[in-house]
């Protein structure tokens, strides 16, 4: 176990928050077992990583978010390392073209599919935050060669996920320092995509940018709250704001998060799946509100961020931790009856990345 690096941090209750939140220490343990000289491995057999299943730039993006957002919090000496293991990754990965594969067979031979939109958009994520919070120059032009050889993709998106991360990497890159007019114009227009998927569905019993809520759900409004930091465009916020009320009508019963669960969904007009619930989409919620508390400084989202957080820790349908303390790791999800054993990287990295931001909000 790595020594305590970061202080117990502990939050009154405002709205229905359980007690007080006390962080646990930051362990990267599972991280570093699930990486190796190449990347992020993309799955688990429980704590094991599993390597009949290879590498994805999904997990290594996520991966290297974590790391920007761990060395800026911790100065965790082993962050540098992975960074650059993920970053070099990604690089491998982008073709001469710009896009980038999305699977690695695990003896290193890409798989040719054309890539995916949400791949492509975590990955501008990434290098957005690391240009804007990178440990050096080197790193950084670096970061920054890999974007911009990407970024006219942006213009021919058309996943709402896609569109989404890769609004959240711009307006992180525009933010720092890297405000020419092409990059604002196509930061609104991504917005405005997303804005007119929101006008189009929406009626006086459904607010959202599609006809079903799937997974990931939260990055959609949250690209709006980006969008509004840079461009200050009230539709943006009062969208994400009316959007996020909307999903959470359909995510908390009596104070405590279900996500949408993925074995079923909730189509407009009908239920809501409770199970299979993921750490991937609490992360997006946890974004969410630190992005609505950093924006407005309103406590609420203070308050809702750390009650979603709280899922991973046991405040949940089955009031079963996912995190697990002895590795480090997170488990892939709650079914109706049992958590997931396994603890692949997609969830590991959601249950840290979202351990950051609720530390940068109880740090404000």
């Amino acid at each position: 176990m790595h020594p305590h690096l970061q202080p117990t941090k502990t939050i009154q209750k405002k709205e229905p928050v359980t007690g007080k939140i006390a962080l646990p220490a930051f362990n990267p343990d599972h991280v570093l077992n699930m990486t190796d000289s190449t990347g992020m491995i993309q799955h688990a057999l429980r704590n094991m990583p599993n390597r009949k299943e290879g590498y994805c730039t999904d997990d290594n993006s996520r991966a290297l978010l974590l790391t920007v957002l761990a060395w800026k919090q911790v100065r965790h000496p082993e962050m540098l390392k992975l960074m650059s293991v993920y970053l070099s990754f990604i690089h491998y990965m982008q073709m001469e073209d710009g896009y980038f594969h999305n699977f690695m067979h695990y003896n290193k031979q890409i798989v040719i599919d054309g890539g995916s939109e949400d791949a492509y958009g975590r990955t501008i994520m990434a290098l957005g935050y690391l240009v804007a919070d990178g440990p050096s120059p080197l790193t950084i032009k670096t970061a920054e060669d890999i974007f911009l050889k990407a970024a006219p993709h942006m213009d021919k998106l058309i996943s709402l996920r896609g569109i989404a991360n890769s609004l959240i990497g711009l307006c992180m890159f525009i933010g720092s320092h890297h405000p020419q007019d092409e990059h604002l114009n196509r930061a609104t227009q991504l917005a405005d995509k997303l804005v007119h998927e929101y006008r189009r569905y929406s009626d006086k019993d459904w607010h959202w940018f599609e006809e079903v809520l799937t997974y990931d759900n939260a990055m959609i409004p949250l690209a709006l709250l980006h969008a509004y930091q840079i461009a200050r465009q009230e539709e943006y916020l009062h969208t994400a704001l009316e959007a996020i009320c909307f999903l959470e009508s359909k995510v908390f019963r009596d104070g405590v998060l279900y996500p949408v669960g993925n074995n079923g969904w909730c189509s407009k007009g009908g239920t809501t799946a409770l199970f299979d619930q993921q750490p991937l989409d609490v992360m997006a919620m946890v974004l969410f509100y630190q992005q609505a508390f950093h924006i407005t400084g309103d406590k609420k989202f203070l308050a809702r961020g750390i009650r979603s957080w709280q899922w991973f820790m046991g405040e949940n349908a089955l009031e079963q931790p996912l995190y697990d303390k002895d590795t480090g790791g997170c488990s892939d999800g709650l079914h109706p009856d049992r958590v997931n054993e396994n603890q692949g990287a997609e969830s590991t990295i959601a249950f840290w990345i979202a351990y950051f931001a609720v530390s940068e909000m109880l740090d404000r």
